[in-house]
């Protein structure tokens, strides 16, 4: 998609409504679905419109979308194959996204001739991680099950490597099939069974994977995870998906993250807080804790004399590192009274006490003594 946004993509502005995402939507794919459209990128344009509406009709991935930019949302590295290997702590959710538009155009049963290589199911993919690394970012080793083109027949599912005409269609990719109700006789065209729309079927079917043309593998890829990814964010490994049929490229991998609650740190957008203890007295007279950040490094943090419970002091730069200016590591104050006291503890307090007193008795006395001369004046 080059450096075109989601937005340019539907051909609307960025503070379209929802009414607008929709009817853009329909309108471009009406115009370049592959049924109808026969120009060169019709599909491959057609393929683009439906990603661009699967996010910008989601309010919270759109949302997204406007903070983390095109390229952060949508990228990541290709990585590359490791051979087998075994990941840890990750579940995954592997499924075709079908084409939602068979609704609208009745699963192809309008389509003339050989429909074409089609091109593989996308797939998706759940993993978890710690808020250090979306903070942060992170490389990660993942296990993917996918099907790929069987090596032992080059993806033709034919043990000749060639392939012959459908007898069933005669290379049509359709079969005519005809019903009679009470109303009359109905003739309706549908995909071919036997060729699943080719118009070919292997000249001998290869058994390493009994004419399918696919075999199911198990590959560890490595993916790039960009500092700022949040909870339901995507990133797109493109090819990683389902082999698609000869000459057709494969689908892509959707990998959708999830962050886990980590104990001491709270996200706020590109914020970080994070909470420090102190007495009564250290928030009376001020000083200085050591506090760590979320990567490790520690920051000699002044508490100013006279701080009260809740205030939150900030420390620059050790947020979020996303776009260029990180965000902030904000320290949420707890002042914590202490339940057991000594008896000088006690004694000291007591003390404070006493002077407290004091000092709001003399401020009564001075008030007292003006409005004395204001009543003797008047």
């Amino acid at each position: 998609m080059g450096a075109k946004t989601y937005y340019d993509i539907l051909n609307i502005p960025k503070n379209a409504s929802e009414k607008e995402i929709k009817k853009a939507y329909r309108t471009l794919t009406k115009k370049y679905h592959p049924d109808i459209c026969k120009d060169e990128g019709a599909e491959e344009k057609f393929k683009d419109i439906n990603e661009a509406y699967s996010v910008l009709s989601d309010s919270q991935k759109r949302a997204q979308y406007d903070q983390m930019g095109h390229n952060v949302f949508t990228s990541a590295s290709k990585g590359s194959y490791q051979g087998g290997g075994h990941g840890g702590g990750f579940s995954a959710d592997f499924s075709g996204f079908g084409d939602i538009f068979d609704t609208f155009f009745g699963g192809g049963g309008g389509r003339h001739g050989p429909r074409g290589p089609q091109p593989g199911n996308d797939l998706l993919m759940r993993i978890q991680i710690t808020l250090k690394d979306a903070v942060l970012g992170a490389s990660r080793d993942i296990d993917v099950m996918h099907t790929e083109p069987c090596p032992a027949c080059d993806g033709t599912g034919s043990a000749t490597k060639k392939t012959k005409v459908c007898s069933r269609c005669g290379g049509s990719g359709q079969e005519r099939r005809t019903n009679n109700t009470p109303f009359g006789q109905f003739v309706s065209m549908s995909t071919c069974s036997q060729c699943k729309g080719t118009g070919k079927i292997p000249e001998e079917h290869c058994r390493s994977c009994n004419g399918t043309g696919h075999t199911t593998v198990r590959r560890t890829i490595t993916i790039s995870i960009p500092a700022g990814i949040d909870t339901g964010m995507r990133l797109r490994m493109d090819g990683y998906g389902e082999a698609g049929e000869p000459g057709a490229p494969n689908g892509d991998l959707f990998i959708e993250v999830q962050v886990i609650p980590d104990k001491r740190f709270i996200r706020t957008g590109d914020n970080l807080e994070t909470e420090v203890t102190i007495s009564p007295a250290e928030a009376a007279i001020g000083s200085r804790k050591e506090i760590e950040t979320i990567e490790g490094k520690i920051v000699d943090l002044k508490i100013p004399a006279g701080v009260q419970h809740g205030t939150a002091l900030k420390i620059p730069g050790e947020g979020v590192r996303r776009r260029g200016r990180p965000g902030d590591l904000l320290v949420r104050v707890k002042i914590v009274v202490p339940k057991r006291l000594t008896e000088e503890e006690k004694e000291l307090y007591a003390k404070i006490i006493e002077l407290e007193s004091q000092k709001n008795s003399s401020k009564k006395g001075f008030f007292k003594d003006v409005i004395n001369k204001v009543k003797d004046n008047l």
